[in-house]
């Protein structure tokens, strides 16, 4: 007996057989019929200790076959689907040729046969389909449910995300609350109109994208371990862990790889236009009007919170935590429902809550006392960028405009 040749040597001596008879030589050839045409390939008996033609092979040979079929059994017949040079473990049924009338036998045999097999795998998927199509709807439905629970703390939008409010602020009246009587009065600054406005005709959305990478590079020096993090340009402080650190001193010199006088220069004109909104909108004196304390980037998140400076959704008044705030803005530099879901502003009044949703470049503002009680909505997923821009009548509580150390 010849030594089992490779794949090469297969290939190399392969020939079109054009006749099912014995085949001389070290080489037999292992045929099977498949449909009405015969199909040749050359096999070698396990351990290779020689050849041995198609209908003198034992169960459970290993066969290795070239370029042309691979062979299992299938109803008593061997049938063929073509393969490239493979090894493996058969069933071999011992089988007399097969010719003549035979043929179209064998071929239903395999048709029905296979027709069997797609209608087992058919019923064995359908209960798979149906879990499939029983989960989707539960979180669809779950989905829904979560929706429609946020929703359910808003009885009206002020400001959906994609409107426009251009070029005059969409104002909208409360009655101003008693907070300001128990501080100074600055007339031709002090409240004598309150309410709350929008607009999104300030800021551009190519200058929220700037202060958002900006915001972005500063925070990605620190942050909270919970889900709110802040930066201050103008006092330094940087939410770290679960306390805050001054950037200026703590970074020093890396401060220059991080911001430019260009993001500074920015950051003021931004302020002087929203300064100038409110001024317009409450009918001010503008130049009564002060920048104050505190002033910030904030960045929102779903992680859960570490500490109470992480609980950023509780009602407040500005007013009643900050006694300086006259008026308070936010710029927002992320969009909702794309950046984020979740985190809308919402006014809670006595008779509705209504809500802002934010938009890059959209700038919010609003009296600070009592007639403004607010919140801010748990961010759900993916994260919101804005900043907190205050200001006060009370020249005491002036602060300037932050520069580069």
């Amino acid at each position: 007996m010849a030594n089992c040749p490779n794949c090469a040597s297969f290939a190399s001596t392969q020939r079109a057989w054009k006749s099912v008879g014995p085949v001389r030589g070290p080489m037999r050839t292992l045929l099977s019929l498949a449909g009405s045409q015969w199909v040749r390939g050359h096999a070698c008996t396990r351990k290779c200790r020689g050849f041995r033609r198609w209908d003198e092979l034992e169960a459970g040979d290993t066969v290795w076959l070239v370029e042309a079929t691979i062979i299992t059994v299938y109803g008593g017949y061997l049938v063929t689907a073509p393969y490239k040079c493979l090894a493996f473990k058969m069933a071999l049924l011992r089988m007399r040729n097969a010719q003549g009338a035979n043929a179209t036998e064998i071929e239903k045999k395999i048709k029905r046969g296979n027709a069997l097999r797609q209608g087992s795998a058919w019923r064995g998927s359908r209960g798979l389909v149906a879990l499939l199509l029983f989960v989707g709807s539960v979180c669809g439905a779950a989905v829904w449910l979560y929706v429609t629970f946020l929703d359910s703390e808003v009885t009206e939008t002020l400001v959906r995300h994609g409107e426009l409010v251009s070029p005059q602020a969409r104002f909208f009246s409360v009655q101003c609350s008693e907070d300001y009587d128990n501080h100074k009065r600055y007339p031709g600054c002090t409240p004598q109109r309150c309410g709350r406005a929008i607009t999104d005709n300030v800021v551009t959305r190519e200058e929220a994208q700037v202060l958002r990478r900006l915001a972005e590079r500063g925070l990605a020096l620190a942050g909270s371990d919970g889900g709110a993090s802040i930066l201050d340009l103008h006092s330094g402080a940087l939410s770290m862990g679960k306390q805050f650190v001054n950037i200026y001193r703590y970074f020093g010199d890396q401060i220059g790889d991080v911001f430019t006088q260009e993001d500074f220069q920015l950051y003021r004109n931004v302020r002087e236009r929203i300064q100038a909104v409110i001024a317009e909108t409450f009918g001010l004196d503008r130049t009564l009007l002060y920048l104050t304390k505190p002033t910030f980037f904030s960045r929102i998140n779903s992680t859960l919170a570490k500490t109470q400076h992480d609980e950023y959704w509780h009602p407040h008044i500005d007013k009643v935590t900050y006694g300086s705030f006259d008026y308070t803005s936010l710029l927002y530099l992320s969009d909702y429902g794309s950046d984020f879901t979740g985190g809308r502003f919402i006014f809670m009044d006595q008779n509705a809550n209504r809500t802002v949703e934010p938009r890059a470049g959209r700038v919010s503002f609003f009296s600070s006392g009592t007639e403004n009680l607010h919140r801010v909505e748990k961010v759900a997923w993916g994260t919101r960028y804005a900043i907190t821009v205050s200001f006060t009548c009370d020249p005491a509580h002036a602060i300037s405009d932050p520069a580069m150390p």
